[in-house]
Parts: C-alpha cells; structure tokens; sequence
C-alpha cells in the first residue's frame, strides 16, 4: 500500500473572495488540510474558507515575512510536510498527482521540494522574458524550514538535508483586474525600497538566509545578481536594461500584447518606481544619523510598522 500524503497547506488572505474557492476546490483534490491566517478581510473570504473546511485564524498584518513566520510558528499540526500557496495561484492537475505519488516517498534527508511557477497575465501564460518556470522552494518538512525576515523577497530556506525539484507546474493566476496590480506594485516598491535602505543604513539586521540555507538556485542566483550587479547601477539604467534584457535578449516580445504590458510594468516601470522610491525616502532620512530616527521617519513616510 502507498504511503499516505500527510501535508497542511499554509495560505495568507487579505480580500481574496474571489479566488479563495477556486484554490480550495483544488486542494481538496489532495484531500489535504488548508491553514488560512486572514489580515481581517472586510469581504466574503473567512466565511467562504470556513464554510470549505478551512482552519482559519485572524492575525495583523505587517509584511509577508512576519505574517507567514507567525503562520508557521502557530499552526497545530502533526504532518510532516508544509506547503506554502498564495490565495491567487493553484496547483496544475499534473502537479497534484505528481505530489501525491512522489511527496510520500520521499527519503528523510530530502527537506524541501521547489516547484515551477508559470504566471497567467490578463489570461495569458507569460512563457518567456525568463518568467518561466520560476523555480520556489515551497513543499519543506514540518520544523526544518522557515521563512526569511525580510519587506520584499522573502523566500523558504531550509536546514538538515537537501532539496529536489518537481517536474510539473502550478500557476499564478489573479483574476483581479490591471488596477490591482498596479496598485499591489506600488506597495511592494515601497518594500524592496525599505530593503534597499537597509542595505546602505543598517537599520536592522540582514537576513539572506537564502545563501547559507538551502533554497531554489534559481532564488540564490537573482538575489546574488540584483545585490551584487543591479542594485550598483546608476539611477534609472537597471531598469532599462533590465527592459531590454527581458523583452529582447529573453524573448518577451514573443509574449503578445499582453506580453508586452507585462515585461513593461513589472519589468521597467516596477523598477524604475522601486528606485524613485529609495531615492526620495534617501532624501527624506540622509540627515539622521541615529537608526531610530531613521526608521520612525521611514515609518512616519511610508506607514509601515518599520519599528
């Protein structure tokens, strides 16, 4: 007899009324047990969970990072696996039954398992521009794994054994409309930006823990060359190379229009704006010498529970 899929989903929600059953639905095709940790949404998501049989609790919102490390830190199971998923993405059919053939058999000094993301845009699979398959380590064994305490960026990194890859995909896919994203961009610029500030201030302690522990190489690759390279270019030309890197070098052309509205925003005007942000919050906190002053300030600016 096979061994049986002993796995808990973890997902955050904030308003996500709209896609919280369809991801449901699709775990129930695992027959496995979904922890939902809500930002105290205002629509129809907690009841829609709890009416699907999901454990949900309430808990505020500072970032991913410490909303998803608190997860883990309190969720009552004894599974052996943790899987990581977005209230917006899904697991292919393939995917599915890969995990529950696979993920059983694993042997104990395998620790996590990445997975290979495919991004759905205004209902396009955006497969080229090197965002396919973006490879996350997001399957990791109960109490050998964590999440790194970072404002943007934050990946699974794990300790005690090694990692595999599986072959099938799941998918990203928003049904929420072009405003959304954008606005969703803007917050996560003024993030990286704080990450970015704490690079050049030292106003708290550096966790890149994705390149002492183990992670996706892919992970450890951009994080490497956006540290290293990237962010070492002068105001307003990583985001244009970066452009042409993806669209030309990478083939995003070969994405359509939609294609082209993608690598556009999240590849020139994400950036460009996430650069315009660290240099005006510079301007705003170059005077002050004490880091305490600096991070009231940036938490007076921006309205986050930088402290």
């Amino acid at each position: 007899m096979s061994k049986a899929l002993s796995l808990v989903v973890v997902v955050l929600t904030r308003n996500e009324e709209a896609h919280i059953e369809r991801l449901l639905q699709c775990l129930r095709r695992l027959s496995v047990r979904a922890f939902i940790v809500d930002s105290f949404s205002t629509d129809n998501t907690v009841a829609i969970a709890r009416t699907l049989g999901a454990d949900v609790v309430q808990h505020t919102f500072v970032n991913h990072a410490k909303q998803f490390q608190w997860a883990l830190d309190n969720v009552k199971t004894d599974c052996e696996w943790i899987m990581r998923l977005d209230a917006d993405e899904l697991l292919e059919p393939e995917l599915v039954e890969e995990i529950k053939t696979k993920l059983p058999t694993l042997s104990s000094g395998i620790v996590g398992v990445n997975l290979k993301r495919r991004h759905i845009f205004m209902g396009r699979w955006i497969r080229n521009g090197g965002r396919y398959p973006l490879v996350l380590l997001r399957i990791w064994r109960r109490g050998q794994g964590r999440i790194e305490n970072r404002w943007m960026d934050e990946h699974i990194v794990v300790w005690g054994g090694t990692t595999v890859t599986f072959d099938n995909d799941f998918a990203d896919h928003s049904l929420a409309d072009l405003s959304f994203f954008i606005d969703k961009h803007k917050k996560y610029a003024t993030r990286e930006a704080i990450d970015r500030l704490n690079e050049e201030f030292g106003l708290f302690a550096r966790d890149d823990a994705v390149f002492a522990g183990a992670s996706s190489t892919q992970a450890r690759m951009k994080r490497f060359m956006k540290q290293r390279l990237y962010n070492r270019f002068p105001f307003g030309l990583g985001p244009f190379c970066y452009f042409l890197w993806r669209y030309i070098a990478q083939l995003g052309f070969l994405d359509g229009r939609e294609g082209l509205i993608y690598h556009f925003l999240q590849g020139f005007w994400y950036r460009f704006l996430v650069e315009a942000k660290v240099r005006e919050l510079r301007r705003a906190v170059w005077r002050l010498h004490d880091p305490a002053e600096i991070k009231g300030e940036l938490a007076r600016l921006t309205g986050l529970a930088i402290e």
